[in-house]
């Protein structure tokens, strides 16, 4: 196992910059995964760490060792790719002993290996197989192997499960999850998919046009999001985020206005001086949210909204309707009967809010409560 550390890197195709002076350190022994858009660098990241692009500046460390210059087959890692790239005219055997051979392994030792990883993936069953005889899991779980076998200083791994089925990817991110408490090495894990990146990691790092928005926990992220593109990439369903105008303060309260003239007062001592004539953002998780039957009192903050669409998905539900500007919003809501063009009243409590500035970074957020 071995630690890996960005310092100052950078990685340009011709006059366009996708990586910008990061600096990343990957802890021994933990699960780092790069999540981001389409575009933001997270595969690209991973690439120069392993050695398949060259940096354009920058230091990239593997435990001690400085490895700019060190060729990918030398640095000591193993990769597995979106797609499985395995040798189809080899058994399943074959692929997974494949590197060992070109290492010039001990046959018995090469068999103990190969034996011992496919145990661990529940595939030993399988090593007489064809690729063409595996399902996308086995395969997939094959690709894997693979890496075990070479008992790498780290695991890096492209978007793993993007190629399987929902049903599928739920099983396997529940396996390698597993595989991670049982094998304790680093891994490092690009995807795009929230459940897989709060599954998996010990610390999540968020990409946007080729820089860190943030790093942390993945309850940290949660709660405490640095702005609005980490606060609405970090859920499920997104983060609302609505207009504010500022009204006013008196001591402890602070009043703003939707866009819909709809007042939001926050009992929370001010870190800052408003500004009139700015914009502020209001962010709510959609489970924080609340539907108000008719004639009820609610004591919080309310607004009305009109039903666009109502999904009942079995355990849970959503309401996806807009407010009188027109703004978008989620809300969760278990059991829920409603049809597009009804008009709800929706409540929230001030302590579940977030608040942005006009850069969209956070003022207040989980971690002043």
């Amino acid at each position: 196992m071995a630690s890996i550390v960005l310092e100052n890197v950078s990685k340009s195709f011709k006059d366009s910059e996708i990586i910008k002076n990061i600096n990343l350190t990957i802890e021994d022994g933990k699960c780092t995964v790069l999540v981001g858009p389409s575009g933001c660098g997270k595969s690209t990241l991973l690439r120069l760490i392993c050695g398949l692009e060259e940096r354009t500046s920058g230091d990239i460390f593997i435990g001690d060792r400085l490895v700019n210059d060190i060729p990918p087959a030398s640095r000591g890692l193993a990769m597995v790719f979106q797609t499985y790239a395995l040798y189809p005219h080899m058994t399943v055997f074959e692929n997974m002993a494949f590197a060992l051979k070109v290492r010039k392994y001990k046959k018995t030792d090469i068999e103990n290996l190969v034996v011992r990883a496919a145990r661990t993936l529940k595939i030993d069953h399988l090593l007489e197989r064809k690729p063409k005889e595996l399902s996308g899991g086995q395969r997939q779980r094959v690709a894997i192997g693979r890496a075990i076998v070479r008992n790498p200083f780290a695991f890096l791994f492209d978007e793993p499960l993007s190629n399987l089925d929902a049903a599928l990817r739920s099983q396997m991110r529940y396996e390698l999850a597993k595989l991670k408490e049982q094998l304790k090495t680093t891994m490092v894990y690009v995807t795009h998919d929230q459940a897989e990146a709060m599954t998996l990691a010990d610390k999540i790092v968020v990409m946007k046009d080729g820089v860190i928005e943030q790093e942390g926990s993945p309850l940290e992220l949660y709660t405490s999001p640095v702005n609005t593109f980490v606060a609405k990439f970090i859920g499920s369903s997104e983060m609302n985020i609505l207009n504010l105008k500022f009204v006013e303060q008196s001591g402890k309260i602070s009043v703003f206005k939707l866009e819909t003239d709809e007042e939001v007062t926050f009992n929370r001592k001010a870190e800052c001086t408003f500004d009139p004539s700015s914009r502020y953002y209001l962010g709510i998780r959609p489970e924080d949210l609340e539907i108000i039957p008719n004639e009820s009192v609610f004591f919080g903050n309310k607004f009305n909204a009109t039903v666009l669409l109502a999904e009942n998905l079995g355990g849970e539900g959503f309401i996806h309707a807009t407010l009188a500007d027109g703004t978008a919003i989620s809300i969760k809501a278990k059991n829920f009967n409603a049809k597009p063009g009804d008009t709800i009243k929706v409540g929230y409590s001030y302590e579940k809010c977030y608040l942005f500035d006009k850069n969209q970074k956070t003022i207040w957020g989980q971690e002043k409560r």
